[in-house]
């Protein structure tokens, strides 16, 4: 694949602003230790103890001048770090008008609302912002039971939030027991098992209300079979069941398609979206519902609001993110960078790895290396750092190491991430591969090529 150039550059990072004070290793470890979390401090000090200071494109820059290359931040910088037609949404916003007084009628709230609904899937029109996934999809829960849709169905392994409501959807007990009882009635199913969603929902005709996500990410990238998704909605219909698609990771051109929805032409009922709304500027989520569904927050505004929803800056920021994604075309690139990097991964792991990789799978920018034991997916998300490059765990998978580029990478950075990936790999597959793989195999020069290392300015 030929990669086009975009018409921006990322340039260098920015300068330190004046007067501005960065705390060294050692103090933010203290700092962090008595004023945040200690656990938080020791998993810094176990990813290298890097001081992140500035970002610009897929390039993260640290308080010591490294460079790293963000293939990580959990799906949010599709269009990498600070760029430029949201930065101009968003400083415009700034100085002129920030935080609004949610008593007058406020513009960049009503353009953000036109511009997301003209970009979802059909029948939604009615849109609520918030300021992360997770009150998203409390939102979608309140917006249930004025339905009478009281009893929930979600997916074993699935990822929805840690709030208390969005943890009873969240299909993994290591987060949920601690916080138990959460709310009662809910149910999970496996993903990707659309008999056994529709057992569930014939118990409970015109009661339910279910939350699934395209490709469950969090799970480790789980890629459901086709036609799941078409099936899922008709069994919705089937027994009155609404239908919540969280697309809160995958939407916006993550999978290569606007929505994992379009993969199969699904419209649900209510549509979760976050990450990359935001334009990796301001954090903000949005729930798009139809006007059914909406109707009772139709008549009364003050039946579920949020000083910060909505907030002008974040409007801006999520305006500007629609605009870049359609002004860089970066669901088509989403699309076909995947194509290439997919079976590139795939071929330099099963090189160093052999058996020991179970599978290396993904869509769109959205990739999962599965490990067949613990410990791999863990050891190379450390090497990878060593080597210059930002990755992901999965929160529900100790055995996926997860990958979600911005889709903004050019040639020479792509070259580097594969000859990173390479190395990182070869020095921890010994430790993991059986006799069978070919540790020493070349793949791609040792060397990353000229401009494309870490310290690259």
């Amino acid at each position: 694949m030929t990669t086009t150039p975009l018409t921006h550059s990322p340039g260098p990072a920015a300068p330190d602003a004046p007067g501005r004070r960065i705390p060294g290793r050692e103090e933010l470890g203290r700092l962090y230790r008595e004023h945040m979390n200690r656990g938080r401090a020791t998993l810094g000090e176990m990813f290298g103890g890097h001081v992140e200071v500035s970002s610009q494109g897929a390039w993260v820059t640290t308080a010591e001048g490294e460079r790293f290359l963000n293939c990580g931040g959990y799906g949010v910088f599709l269009m990498g770090a600070r760029h430029p037609t949201v930065v101009r949404h968003v400083s415009e916003q700034l100085h002129s008008h920030p935080i609004s007084t949610r008593l007058f009628l406020e513009p960049q709230a009503a353009l953000a609302a036109e511009a997301l609904t003209a970009v979802t899937p059909a029948g939604l029109s009615r849109v609520h912002f918030a300021g992360s996934g997770a009150e998203a999809t409390e939102t979608a829960l309140k917006l249930a039971r004025t339905k009478g849709r009281r009893r929930l169905v979600a997916t074993v392994n699935g990822y929805h939030g840690k709030t208390v409501g969005a943890l009873s959807l969240t299909g993994n007990d290591v987060f949920r027991t601690p916080f138990e009882p959460l709310l009662q009635d809910t149910a999970h199913v496996p993903f990707g098992d659309a008999r056994a969603l529709e057992d569930v929902l014939a118990t409970m005709p015109g009661e339910a209300c279910v939350f699934v996500e395209p490709v469950q990410g969090e799970a480790g990238v789980v890629l459901p079979p086709d036609g799941y998704l078409r099936a899922v909605r008709e069994a919705c219909d089937r027994h009155g069941a609404l239908l919540v698609l969280d697309e809160i990771q995958t939407g916006l051109g993550r999978l290569g398609t606007w929505w994992g929805a379009d993969r199969e032409g699904v419209s649900p009922d209510i549509l979760l979206v976050g990450k990359g709304l935001s334009g990796g500027v301001v954090p903000v989520s949005a729930v798009v519902a139809t006007r059914e569904v909406f109707s009772v927050f139709d008549r009364d505004p003050y039946l579920h609001t949020s000083t910060f929803s909505g907030a002008p800056l974040a409007m801006a920021a999520a305006r500007g993110a629609l605009a870049a994604i359609q002004e860089d075309d970066l669901v088509e690139r989403s699309r076909t960078l995947g194509e290439e990097m997919l079976p590139q991964l795939r071929r330099i792991a099963l090189s160093h790895y052999g058996d020991a990789v179970r599978e290396v799978r993904g869509r769109g920018l959205l990739m999962g290396i599965e490990f067949a034991e613990p410990g791999p997916a863990g050891d190379l998300l450390i090497e990878l750092i060593a080597h210059g490059i930002i990755a992901n765990h999965s929160l529900n998978s100790h055995l996926v190491l997860r990958l979600t580029p911005p889709a903004i990478l050019e040639r020479g950075e792509l070259d580097h991430l594969y000859e990173a990936f390479d190395r990182a790999c070869r020095a921890q597959a010994r430790r993991y591969a059986p006799a069978s793989a070919v540790p020493d195999a070349p793949t791609r020069s040792a060397e990353p090529s000229a401009g494309s290392s870490r310290h690259h300015a």
